[in-house]
């Protein structure tokens, strides 16, 4: 034992991980009281129990399992069950193409446990090492889906006829599958993502998440179990089963960790089969403040001022996912009120506001944007959301309801704040009543905030900062990038917030509307008149240490 102990040593001091002054003491301890020495030289706090993990396993010839940068893949995390995990101290990681199951132990020569696992799984298995802590929260993580998620949770399958579940009874009803695609949903809402994407390949199926607006793979299944684990996702979702040629949509709703959540459904068919997409919607998503979103100061006092007058158009533009509609709902939270009555024009609703009269429309009823929004003049409003500005017809009626009392909110497609009025233009508004009638418009990225616990200071060269857009005159001389950690998931990015471009309808912008001036010329009076640019607006989060100059790059033009 004590020859074992010294060429441990040894290992960790050519690794430079310990010095020899600090192995010589560790080595008198180790002789005199007996205990391992890798425990002793964790208890003197020369070296942490991972890093001597890491040097046993190279010793062992086994690999070693950091959990910060290795998640365990929730085909391998269905196979074994919770109590066994428990049992031994360990963790399954994956599974590869040739059914080899990898298996982080803290005791990876536990015969015993090696037997039964063989036995359990019908797998290979391939021992590694990790430290018991880890593994212990390893298992607390992502064995959680089975004390949140149940069969109970689901809504929207009780109509399923008995046909339909004799048909899809041998693929869905395994209970590793019912497993695998509740612990895909329980890992995506606490990995905080707000789309899971189902995704068959040539060879096997992929499962990606959307992170703070970047996709991210966690997954890859075997081909063999594509069309269980699809079914299980359409019965969950009140689909048909049998349709396998046309898109479906659906929703089915969900209690996580004692959180209800929303989940919208679409399936769309492809060369390698169905590809399935979740929406994940969060019901605390919608009760942001406006302070919340990101807002340099300046800018939500622009906004702001705005949306408190009794009447006038604001419209908010960006492309898609890019926060419009949860800007306009924090905007309905400080407008809500008794005294208002508030009417929105969704599709679809995807939020409950209380207070608010929220309508659904429905296109094959005839209920479209510009047929609700006529409904709503009728109803006496005092403020009307339109979900969106899509045609002629709609753009038209929200300009006159502008004009005739109302206070309306709208969303619409554009790259910035000035290209809004040449948008309405375009489709067919007169220029004076644009001119009359908008008030606001507001541009708006997401950006990914840095992650607090990580984010690293540096020096930039001088030129870096010129080419992104700061000034040469005021250059900061500090400011932050990624880093990664744990907390991050070794992204560098946790949480993300807004970059806005606030323009008000000056008299001197009304009067280009109504020329027919060019966005670039409406651009540059807003901007003498104090409108902070997209780009601008980046750097200033750049400057506080808010996010980095890559993400303001990625996501602004």
């Amino acid at each position: 034992m004590a020859e074992a102990g010294e060429r441990l040593g040894l290992l960790l001091m050519k690794a430079g991980i310990i010095s020899e002054r600090q192995l010589a003491d560790a080595l008198e301890v180790h002789k005199a009281t007996a205990s391992p020495l890798g425990r002793v030289l964790v208890d003197l706090g020369y070296a942490k129990q991972g890093a001597i993990l890491s040097i046993m396993a190279r010793q062992l010839g086994l690999p070693y399992i950091d959990f910060g940068e290795r998640k365990p893949e929730p085909r391998a995390v269905s196979l074994v069950p919770k109590d066994l995990a428990e049992r031994y101290t360990l963790m399954p990681i994956e599974v590869d193409d040739e059914n080899r199951l990898v298996v982080a132990m803290a005791d990876p020569q536990n015969v015993l446990a090696l037997d039964d696992l063989g036995i359990i799984t019908g797998c290979e298995i391939v021992p590694a090492i990790s430290t018991k802590e880890d593994i212990i929260a390893a298992i607390e993580e992502h064995y959680k889906v089975a004390e949140h998620v149940s069969d109970e949770d689901l809504d929207g399958t009780e109509d399923l006829s008995m046909s339909e579940l004799e048909a899809i009874e041998d693929a869905t009803s395994d209970a590793p599958i019912v497993k695998l695609v509740n612990y895909v949903i329980t890992r995506a809402v606490n990995e905080r993502a707000s789309d899971i994407h189902i995704e068959p390949q040539e060879r096997d199926l992929r499962v990606r998440f959307r992170i703070d607006g970047v996709l991210h793979e966690v997954m890859r299944s075997p081909k063999s179990v594509q069309q269980s684990i699809i079914s299980r996702f359409k019965i969950m979702s009140d689909m048909d089963i049998a349709e396998s040629r046309k898109p479906q949509d659906g929703h089915c709703a969900l209690t996580i960790n004692q959180h209800k959540f929303d989940f919208r459904v679409s399936t769309l068919p492809t060369v390698y089969g169905e590809r399935v997409v979740l929406r994940i919607l969060r019901k605390d998503s919608i009760m942001l403040r406006l302070e919340d979103l990101g807002f340099l100061q300046t800018s939500l006092d622009r906004f702001g001022g705005s949306f408190r007058k009794p009447y006038g158009a604001i419209l908010v533009t960006g492309p898609t996912g890019s926060g419009k509609s949860t800007t306009l709902y924090a905007a309905i939270n400080v407008l809500n009120d008794p005294a208002r009555h508030i009417i929105t024009a969704e599709d679809p609703v995807e939020y409950r506001l209380p207070g608010v009269n929220q309508v659904q429309t429905n296109a094959k009823a005839g209920l479209t944007f510009a047929g609700a929004l006529r409904s709503f003049l009728r109803c006496s409003p005092d403020v009307i959301l339109v979900g969106e500005i899509r045609d002629q017809e709609t753009a038209k009626i929200a300009v006159e309801s502008a004009l005739t009392g109302h206070l309306v909110l709208s969303t619409l497609h554009t790259n910035d704040a000035p290209s809004a009025v040449t948008r309405l233009t375009e489709m067919g508004v007169e220029p004076f009543l644009i001119a009359s009638a908008v008030d606001c418009v507001l541009a708006q990225r997401l950006a990914r905030k840095l992650c607090k616990d990580c984010k690293q200071e540096y020096r930039p060269k001088p030129q870096v900062l010129i080419d992104a857009g700061f000034s040469p005159d005021d250059l900061p001389e500090l400011i932050y990038r990624a880093g990664g950690c744990k907390r991050c998931g070794n992204t560098g990015y946790r949480g993300r917030l807004g970059v806005h471009e606030v323009m008000l309808i000056s008299e001197e912008i009304g009067k280009l509307t109504v020329e027919e001036a060019t966005a670039e010329e409406i651009k540059q009076v807003a901007i003498e008149q104090g409108m902070t640019t997209l780009r601008r607006d980046g750097l200033e989060k750049v400057r506080r240490g808010d996010t980095s100059i890559e993400e303001i790059v990625r996501v602004i033009v």
